[in-house]
């Protein structure tokens, strides 16, 4: 098993009218692993998500690398999130400069870097994310997949070890959901942790190595996604469906103890082998 980087021990948050969001949530994020969170609205995602990077301050512990963290202290804060970088779901919700550079810079320089090392961290991240053309451009003009690069590159140039996405591919097209998900293989390469919430169980299905069910404030179960998947009282109670290309694989009677295909092309080779 990987290196532990985030833990979240017996986490509870009750927002101002006294709704308990999250109940005694404890969960491990580890080194560079895909990990997608589900669970239908009001679950308890989106707060999880915002107690990890410390915009809430949560009943429970909070340890980064196995060290507590208090995120009362603005020392601490400020360091779990230059390590814990969040994007949200709505890109206008996160833009706020007058050019896509500015935008990218404002991170590292809020961390009181100077301007020479914030701006090599600004044009890495603007070159990762392919946004180097678009420099000067105000980005509150740009589609809705453009900006949501600039909001992942907000969060890679301050070059952190973890990224929470939620709802990443909220309002994007087909277009932009695919290049969506090639952004996250460039970013899995360079060994980041992402931590993705979505309602797309096909893509939790095929991408993550790991599922988060979360259910009226509690974590429902955890595991593989074919074994959440198989899991039909889970499926049922957090509201979900099967994946297709599961559903399919099992109408199939392919061999399960080989492991189920994750996309169509290997569908495709598994059918084209005469598996079944």
């Amino acid at each position: 098993m990987k290196e532990i980087l985030l833990e979240a021990q017996q986490l509870c948050y009750h927002y101002e009218e006294g709704r308990l969001a999250l109940d005694h949530v404890s969960a491990a994020i580890h080194r560079g692993e895909r990990l997608a969170v589900l669970g239908s609205n009001g679950a308890g995602k989106s707060t999880f998500f915002l107690c990890c990077n410390g915009v809430l301050r949560p009943q429970g512990r909070l340890l980064y690398r196995g060290r507590p963290v208090d995120v009362a202290r603005k020392k601490d804060r400020m360091e779990l999130r230059r390590r814990v970088g969040i994007v949200f779901q709505e890109p206008d919700n996160q833009i706020i400069a007058p050019t896509v550079r500015a935008e990218i810079s404002f991170g590292p320089l809020n961390l009181g870097l100077g301007e020479e090392q914030a701006g090599r961290q600004t044009d890495r991240a603007m070159e990762a994310m392919g946004l180097t053309a678009y420099a000067q451009r105000a980005p509150q003009y740009l589609s809705g997949g453009e900006k949501k690069r600039v909001t992942i590159a907000d969060v890679l140039a301050m070059e952190p070890e973890i990224i929470l996405l939620d709802e990443p591919a909220a309002s994007l097209d087909p277009a932009g959901a695919a290049q969506l998900e090639q952004t996250l293989d460039v970013l899995h390469r360079q060994g980041i942790a992402l931590v993705v919430s979505t309602h797309d169980v096909d893509f939790a299905y095929r991408w993550a190595q790991r599922c988060l069910v979360f259910c009226g404030g509690r974590i429902l179960a955890e595991g593989p996604p074919e074994a959440i998947f198989d899991r039909p009282e889970v499926v049922e109670q957090a509201r979900l469906r099967q994946p297709t290309l599961y559903r399919v694989a099992k109408a199939l009677g392919l061999p399960k103890e080989e492991g189920w295909p994750k996309g169509i092309e290997e569908l495709e080779q598994r059918l084209g082998g005469g598996q079944i």
